[in-house]
């Protein structure tokens, strides 16, 4: 199998949403990061957002890297249509070789694990322990309130603007993948489907 031009790590939902465009978007950057010769890395599992973006890219000639704990294994969450499915002991060991394994990071819709997930990458970068690009996909406006409310810690004194600007907020997925790959200093293939 061919080394993998860039390796895009996706943190997004283990539901599907109430919207239909949250499952249709998973779709659209798996079939992006499959059809630009790229790997996904992602939380490992075959539920929700998270299996149908990992299918996606396996579809379109991508691999997937799945990275989940063992206590989600126990409880047959896990993808095993995987490329590489690494099992790890805790959720600390997940995180750490999701962002060892990635170039950039990329959330989609999702709950609270999601927003974990992107607050602490966000986190490592503002503090200097990574640098690599972080993108927002802000599907029908499922991240609105939180970008206000961001905004509102910029102005209340807590978050500085150099700070937000470390974060890529689109609507759009297909640019938002193209820019955080190109950011990453990686160059995708062309797509198979131009």
């Amino acid at each position: 199998m061919a080394k993998p031009h860039f390796s895009l790590c996706v943190y997004c939902g283990s539901r599907e949403g109430a919207q239909p465009a949250f499952a249709s978007v998973a779709g659209e950057v798996g079939r992006w990061i499959g059809s630009h010769g790229g790997q996904l890395v992602y939380g490992g599992g075959k539920n929700g957002l998270m299996g149908i973006v990992a299918q996606a890219t396996l579809d379109a000639g991508g691999t997937v890297v799945g990275i989940i704990p063992q206590g989600l294994v126990d409880r047959e969450w896990a993808n095993q249509a995987c490329t590489e499915l690494h099992i790890v002991s805790t959720m600390h060991e997940r995180k750490a070789l999701m962002a060892e394994r990635a170039d950039a990071f990329l959330a989609l819709p999702g709950g609270i694990g999601t927003f974990e997930e992107f607050f602490e990458i966000w986190t490592l970068k503002q503090l200097g322990y990574l640098d690599k690009p972080i993108g927002l996909l802000n599907t029908n406006g499922y991240y609105e309130q939180l970008i206000g409310f961001m905004q509102t810690s910029v102005s209340e004194g807590f978050v500085s603007d150099w700070q937000m600007d470390m974060v890529r907020m689109e609507a759009e997925a297909e640019s938002l993948c193209q820019h955080l790959v190109e950011a990453a200093g990686m160059n995708p293939v062309s797509s198979h489907f131009d």
